[in-house]
């Protein structure tokens, strides 16, 4: 799914100093704020309540497997590229109780399991992630069962992206056509600019995101300004390494499925479920009622679920997809084939979540290619990668 192209048409700017006064903005709009915050060596989404929350002159250095966070030679902001959490988590939270129940006198009573969804804005969306926010709300909201939960947080979350101004080293989202510019889906679009003193350009894509930035002390852009910005996204575009050719990938995966590569993958594959966990459009989940040992109190809870957990596909006699190499099959094939077929778009963006959270190391990128090319199938490397 490829995004609206970004145009430096109509953008602002605002100095660094300023940004306490865009969150300020938010919130008196009737948003929370949350972004990016450094814990446990990490980048991960929590509340902002200043600027000075924000990962100043830090970037994560992905690979194969591996994560870590380091010092910058500057102090950007919004120098890094994506850590383990995805806005998922506020969308389709990792477990949600649906409703309550418990045994009084007269009988037993029923109550929503949740409070009201809280109104969000999501501060620092990156393109992929855009476009991952758009693929479920194509399966969870506007689809022909949405999900009313999913939905209502949805409707509730304003959205900042930023364009990144780096590639990561597991990025490949010029191959899916949704980075590094923000497409469609956001309030406010901003790009982090530090060739001349710290500030962000700044476009409002909605009357929303038009009326936040009214309140910040904004001027108009230069042609400078807008030059820089074009200089940021052809720098991160430039530095994106993994590729992937999607051109007739989903009938080159469904003439394989019985290749012996699978078994060679499933070799390595720990059907640990972390490529499930991070990834921002894996979108199933599972249900139980959870009860208090005497009998009083019921829960009816959702939570994540993976294609990779074998009692995923149990049916009556055992699991459809008994094997780690028919699960990673099913993952690998629903990403890139099958979900064209049931949503009319891929379900990856290219984030790279999945390669650098698994701890086998596994490429998607690798991985496609080999099993749908009987060539590279003979001779793939052993670590994907």
């Amino acid at each position: 799914m490829a995004p609206e192209t970004f145009t430096t048409d109509d953008l602002v700017l605002f100095d660094a100093a300023e940004f306490d006064a865009l969150l300020t903005s938010i919130r008196a709009s009737g948003f929370t704020p949350v972004g990016p915050v450094r814990r446990d060596e990490a980048l991960v989404y929590d509340e902002l309540r200043t600027a000075g929350d924000l990962p100043a002159g830090i970037t994560d250095v992905q690979d194969n497997g591996r994560y870590r966070v380091e010092k910058r030679q500057d102090e950007a902001w919004f120098g890094f590229n994506l850590g383990p959490h995805s806005w998922k988590k506020f969308l389709l939270p990792p477990q949600f109780v649906l409703w309550r129940s418990e045994r009084h006198e007269n009988g037993i009573a029923f109550s929503p399991g949740s409070a009201d969804p809280p109104r969000l804005a999501f501060i620092g969306v990156r393109g992929c992630e855009l476009a991952a926010i758009a693929i479920q709300d194509r399966v969870l909201q506007t689809g022909p069962y949405p999900d009313v939960h999913y939905a209502a947080r949805r409707e509730g979350a304003f959205i900042v992206a930023v364009n990144c101004s780096q590639a990561g080293g597991t990025c490949f989202c010029t191959s899916m056509g949704t980075g590094p510019a923000c497409g469609a889906g956001a309030d406010v679009v901003l790009t982090e600019i530090l060739d001349a003193g710290h500030r962000f350009a700044a476009a409002a894509a909605t009357s929303r995101g038009a009326a936040v930035l009214e309140r910040v002390a904004t001027r108009p852009a230069t042609q400078a300004d807008r030059d820089a910005v074009t200089r940021v996204l052809d720098q991160a575009a430039a530095g994106i390494r993994r590729q992937l050719d999607t051109n007739g990938l989903a009938a080159k995966l469904q003439a394989n499925l019985q290749s012996p590569y699978w078994e060679r993958v499933a070799e390595r594959c720990l059907s640990c479920a972390n490529c499930t966990a991070v990834c921002p459009t894996c979108f199933c989940t599972e249900v139980a009622d959870l009860t208090d040992l005497g009998g009083e109190h019921a829960e009816h809870v959702r939570t994540w679920d993976s294609c990779f957990n074998i009692r995923f596909s149990y049916m009556h006699g055992g699991a459809v997809r008994g094997s780690r190499a028919g699960r990673y099959r099913q993952w690998l094939t629903h990403k890139l084939a099958n979900w064209q077929e049931q949503f009319g778009t891929h379900g990856c963006v290219g984030c790279g979540r999945c390669i650098t959270w698994c701890p086998a190391g596994i490429d998607l990128t690798a991985e496609a290619v080999a099993v749908s090319t009987p060539q590279a199938s003979a001779g793939a490397p052993e670590n994907g990668g």
